[in-house]
């Protein structure tokens, strides 16, 4: 099957690329070293500029905390990437990024059905996101 090329642009204007992934110990060392930080309820930010025409991000977890297992860190991982696909057009570009997440708050758990579940999760993530870029001065 012969997919749309109007179909594809789409799609690749709003993916997460492995190019937008910031990899590499020497380089999220740096970032974490030299980068400045912003914070709010449940994350924090790091920002370096890289001098590339786009940007690269990183998720990490808080160490120490006996609340994670791979199960959790993978969804978190999973709605910040997604989160951040979303909103990334709306990022001045050129920084690497480091988005360090701390455990969840037990506040969208409560709420009944998986969908409105995993809906409360992915805006939470989203307002985080718009919080972090904001101070940051990241926003268009």
């Amino acid at each position: 099957m012969r997919k749309s090329p109007i179909r594809n642009s789409i799609i690749s204007d709003q993916s997460f690329g492995r190019k937008e992934h910031l990899k590499g110990r020497k380089e999220i060392r740096e970032v974490f070293n030299k980068g400045k930080q912003y914070s709010c309820h449940g994350a924090k930010l790091f920002v370096l500029g890289n001098g590339l025409s786009y940007n690269r991000i990183c998720f990490t977890f808080a160490k120490g905390k006996a609340l994670w297992n791979a199960v959790k860190r993978n969804r978190a991982r999973r709605l910040g990437r997604e989160a951040f696909r979303l909103m990334k057009d709306r990022l001045e570009a050129g920084f690497d990024l480091i988005f360090l997440v701390y455990p969840e708050t037990e506040g969208a758990a409560t709420l009944p059905g998986a969908e409105k579940q995993a809906k409360a999760c992915l805006q939470s993530r989203r307002n985080q996101f718009d919080s972090l870029f904001f101070k940051a001065g990241l926003l268009k």
